[in-house]
C-alpha cells in the first residue's frame, strides 16, 4: 500500500513539533508569570488613566460618562492583588521594576495602598460627575500616588 504524501507531511510536522517543544518553553521559569501579571496590570492602569489625564489637560474632549467609566475600570483593577506580581525572586529578567521594591517591600506596599485609596476616591467623584474641580483634583491625587512609586521603584529603561 502506497503512503500518501499528506500523511508523511503530517507525521513530519508532528515529530518536529515534539522535537522543538522543549525549545518553546526553555525560556519559561517561575518568574515569568509574576512579571507578566504585574506588567499587564500596569498596562491596564495606564490604558485607563491616560485618557483621564488627557481630558484634564484638554488634549481630548471632556466626557463625564467616559471619565466615570475609566474610574470604574481603575477601581476594578486596584481590587486585584498586584503585590503577588512582586514575589521574591521575580526581580530578575526583562523588567523596569527596580530592586528597591524587594528591598523596601513594606514601603512599596504602602504606596500601592495609597494608590488604591486615591483611585477609590476618584471613582466616587467621577461617578457623581457634577463637580469637575473635584474630578480634576482626584485625577491629580491619583497621578501623585502613581508618581510616588515611579520615582522610587520604576526604572526608565528595562533592566536585564
Amino acid at each position: 500500500m502506497q503512503k500518501s504524501p499528506r500523511n508523511l507531511y503530517l507525521a513530519m510536522f508532528l515529530i518536529s513539533g515534539l522535537a522543538l517543544s522543549p525549545l518553546a518553553v526553555s525560556h519559561y521559569d517561575d518568574k515569568e508569570p509574576a512579571q507578566s501579571y504585574r506588567q499587564s496590570w500596569f498596562a491596564l492602569m495606564a490604558a485607563n488613566f491616560g485618557p483621564m489625564t488627557a481630558m484634564v489637560k484638554g488634549d481630548i474632549p471632556w466626557q463625564e460618562n467616559e471619565m466615570a467609566a475609566y474610574a470604574d475600570q481603575l477601581a476594578a483593577l486596584v481590587t486585584l492583588d498586584v503585590m503577588r506580581g512582586f514575589a521574591d525572586g521575580t526581580d530578575k529578567g526583562t523588567t523596569r521594576a527596580k530592586p528597591e521594591i524587594w528591598e523596601n517591600k513594606a514601603d512599596f506596599a504602602a504606596k500601592m495602598d495609597d494608590l488604591t485609596a486615591a483611585v477609590n476616591a476618584l471613582q466616587v467623584v467621577a461617578n457623581q460627575g457634577t463637580d469637575r474641580k473635584a474630578i480634576v483634583e482626584g485625577v491629580a491625587a491619583t497621578g501623585k500616588a502613581c508618581k510616588a512609586c515611579h520615582d522610587d521603584y520604576k526604572s526608565k529603561n528595562y533592566l536585564y
